[in-house]
């Protein structure tokens, strides 16, 4: 590896754990008048279309599935997701959100419209998509390289 590409990754991880922190701090204050927190609001968002298991929910959000079981028994212990049969797996239950965790997202809904309109001005609609293009290759790309064969040591 050149020590220029070196450099860039080093950059692009401190770029993305700084915006991992603005973006979880963004999403605490969206979150907060509807009373969830960003965590309660990624898993809730995660089932929204349909219900995963745990470890799918963990799977699509890049976290582990302990951490993901953790939030889900909060929010069914809140009322606001349920457990339900899996017909695909007997232990492994879905995870699906109530009609209350359901309401809870949809008040995040114009402040999230409000928040994602200022970002849009600030960086203009064309950057905007292409910075929403960048950061999902960037994804792609780091899948490929860490489920390829491991690089050999360096001779030295």
């Amino acid at each position: 590896m050149s020590s220029e590409n070196q450099d860039r990754f080093s950059r692009t991880a401190i770029g993305v754990f700084r915006l991992n922190g603005q973006f979880l701090s963004v999403a605490e204050e969206l979150a907060k008048p509807s009373g969830l927190t960003a965590a309660w609001w990624q898993v809730l968002g995660a089932v929204l279309g349909e219900p995963l298991p745990v470890s799918g929910i963990a799977r699509s959000m890049g976290i582990t599935r302990q951490s993901v079981q953790r939030i889900a028994d909060l929010l069914v212990a809140r009322g606001l997701a349920e457990y339900v049969p899996n017909p695909a797996h007997r232990r492994a239950k879905l995870v699906r959100p109530t009609e209350e965790g359901r309401a809870a997202v949809s008040r995040i809904g114009p402040a999230h419209a409000e928040f994602a309109a200022r970002l849009a001005e600030e960086l203009g609609e064309e950057e905007f998509a292409q910075t929403v293009r960048v950061l999902e290759r960037l994804s792609e790309a780091l899948a490929a390289v860490d489920s390829g064969p491991a690089a050999p040591p360096p001779e030295g």
